[in-house]
């Protein structure tokens, strides 16, 4: 592996995702044309590129990675100027990768968000797709409470009756039930 570009990124958001369900990175990998190495490869490359000492940093090193967004919008917030950008990746064509930077090109936050026009049907408390509803999709539920687990790849969302929805990169990786509501 030399470079990184949209399908070696996608390697990369698996590897996180692998924590959680690595079964279902199993299944991905091969839609990649990719192996378990390569997924490392990968990894160790974008982690080389985010600690290299003169290489870009925040923005600059998605848009190296990612090329030029699909979509650029200006937004504020509260008074802060932010960009949000989005890319589509392969891996997920209902999904793009959504960086929002503020000045400078800091990126404050990044996950991946439904796309324009998804087919993806509409979230509810009784049907949460695993790999197909984005924490957006979730957190604007009746009676949804967001979690955040201490993890900048993670976050939980929690719903009325116990159900517990967990995501990595903004993507729904499992959907559980607690009895201690």
């Amino acid at each position: 592996m030399r470079g990184l570009a949209r399908r070696e990124f996608c390697l990369v958001l698996l590897r996180r995702m692998a924590d959680l369900r690595p079964d279902l990175v199993a299944e991905a990998l091969p839609h990649l044309g990719a192996d378990r190495a390569e997924a490392h490869a990968a990894h160790t490359r974008w982690q080389a590129l985010q600690h290299a000492p003169r290489g870009p940093r925040g923005l600059a090193l998605r848009t190296a990675v990612l090329g030029p967004p699909d979509h650029r919008e200006d937004r504020w917030f509260g008074d802060l100027p932010v960009q949000v950008r989005r890319w589509p990746v392969p891996l997920w064509p209902e999904l793009r990768w959504e960086v929002v930077s503020g000045p400078g090109g800091a990126v404050l936050h990044e996950h991946l968000v439904r796309a324009p026009g998804s087919t993806v049907p509409a979230a509810s408390a009784g049907e949460l797709l695993v790999w197909q509803h984005v924490l957006d999709d979730v957190v604007g539920l009746p009676g949804a409470e967001s979690v955040d687990p201490g993890v900048v790849t993670r976050w939980e969302v929690r719903l009325p009756d116990g159900v517990r929805a967990t995501f990595v990169w903004g993507l729904l990786q499992r959907v559980s039930r607690t009895s201690d509501r």
